[in-house]
């Protein structure tokens, strides 16, 4: 696969002589998004020297907001290693063990066990971690980007209030529906795939679960179930045509990205409950319908990414985790690409700052080894969903994962 080369601002001074940089002034870095991705960013930024970095977030507030299960394979677990940040803080059951059943006519007919190499946490156990972390004053919640341009040959951010910030790096880590990839990649846009990830959290039954749960009843149908802190973390996937999704959850999937319990109303659940009770052995369609509030999540795709980093004016501008390439659930990839392409990207900006290396030929080095990583798992998505019969399934060849 040929990537892009580097890419130099047009009024960039020459590469600097290698060794050992003179003192000079700390690079301004603002990271848009404050969930996890940007939160790791931020304090990898940190933890490597860099003083000038702030986090806006476009929320009111940074508190959890009903995220689920997240597998962390062992390159992004090494990472927060490297923070400080115990695992203890985040994992709650440290099984990494996998069983993948197949079900028939409501009964399992045969279990896989596998080992995952990694271990399994929440969206709000991981970001209580990250967040908790940050010093005072980096964080600056309510600041909604709108806009990204230039004054003064430096990157300049602009509010939906209308103030203006000016960075040298803009990291953009502000999720699937990414103000920055709007920005920057705009013909990349994402698009339905045609199935839903029902998702709930149910106290725990009499005989806890330890495992990660894996149960796929036949085509069109895949339900998730693990332990967490208070009880069981379900997802259930069914396949939903776009004007069924609008019905259940009030607005075309590519306009609610997420719904919120709020938006769950009485279809939604009846919906999601027919097919538990149809599907799912009885303990499993008992969870389901215990769980009372419950969220929904649109599966989207995107075209690949081509690049991760733009040149704007003096300084630039980067995409990072699902900003860059959101990926469908089932990859297990989404926050793992995040954390893995902050921790390349604060390397690349150390090994400029403190020894004076070229900074397009870095970021291009760091684009090297992370795209196509990001590329692959937005084709092993779509490949697992045909696996299972979820969605419609383009006609094309899928590339093998």
């Amino acid at each position: 696969m040929a990537l892009p080369p580097p890419i130099r601002p047009a009024d960039a001074p020459p590469p600097r002589p290698a060794g050992r940089s003179a003192q000079k002034p700390q690079p301004r870095i603002a990271v848009v998004g404050g969930s996890l991705t940007g939160c790791a960013a931020a304090l990898l930024l940190l933890h490597a020297g860099f003083t000038q970095v702030t986090i806006y977030e476009a929320a009111p507030d940074a508190a959890p907001r009903g995220g689920g299960l997240i597998g962390l394979e062992h390159p992004a677990l090494d990472i927060l290693d490297r923070l400080g940040i115990d695992q203890s803080e985040f994992v709650a059951h440290d099984s990494e063990t996998v069983r993948r059943v197949t079900v028939r006519a409501r009964q399992p007919i045969h279990t896989l066990r596998q080992a995952y190499p990694g271990r399994n946490t929440t969206w709000t156990l991981l970001h209580a971690a990250l967040a908790t972390r940050l010093p005072a004053g980096v964080l600056r919640t309510g600041r909604r980007v709108a806009a990204l341009g230039v004054h003064h040959t430096q990157p300049v951010l602009t509010f939906g209030d209308g103030s203006r910030e000016v960075a040298d790096l803009v990291v953009f880590a502000d999720g699937r529906t990414s103000t920055g990839r709007r920005l920057l990649d705009p013909a990349r846009r994402l698009r339905y795939a045609g199935y839903v990830a029902h998702r709930g959290h149910a106290p725990t039954p009499n005989q806890p679960l330890r495992d990660f749960l894996r149960l796929e009843p036949g085509p069109g149908c895949q339900y998730n179930v693990a332990p967490v802190p208070g009880g069981l973390d379900w997802t259930l996937y069914l396949t939903c045509s776009p004007t069924a999704y609008a019905q259940h959850f009030g607005a075309p999937p590519e306009r609610r990205t997420f719904a919120l319990p709020h938006h769950v109303g009485p279809a939604a659940r009846a919906h999601v409950d027919a097919h538990a009770a149809r599907l799912l052995p009885a303990a499993h369609a008992a969870i389901v319908h215990a769980t009372t509030a419950r969220m929904a999540v649109p599966v989207m795709d995107i075209d690949p990414p081509t690049r991760m980093a733009w040149p704007a004016g003096r300084g630039w501008a980067v995409l990072l985790g699902d900003a860059l390439a959101p990926v469908r659930p089932h990859t297990a990839r989404g926050a793992n690409n995040g954390i893995e392409q902050a921790a390349g990207l604060v390397a690349a900006l150390t090994q400029h700052h403190r020894w004076g290396a070229d900074l397009a030929a870095a970021l291009h080095g760091w684009q090297r080894r992370h795209l196509p990583a990001a590329i692959a798992a937005v084709h092993q998505g779509p490949a697992i969903g045909a696996r299972l019969g979820l969605g419609h399934h383009p006609h094309q060849a899928t590339p093998s994962t």
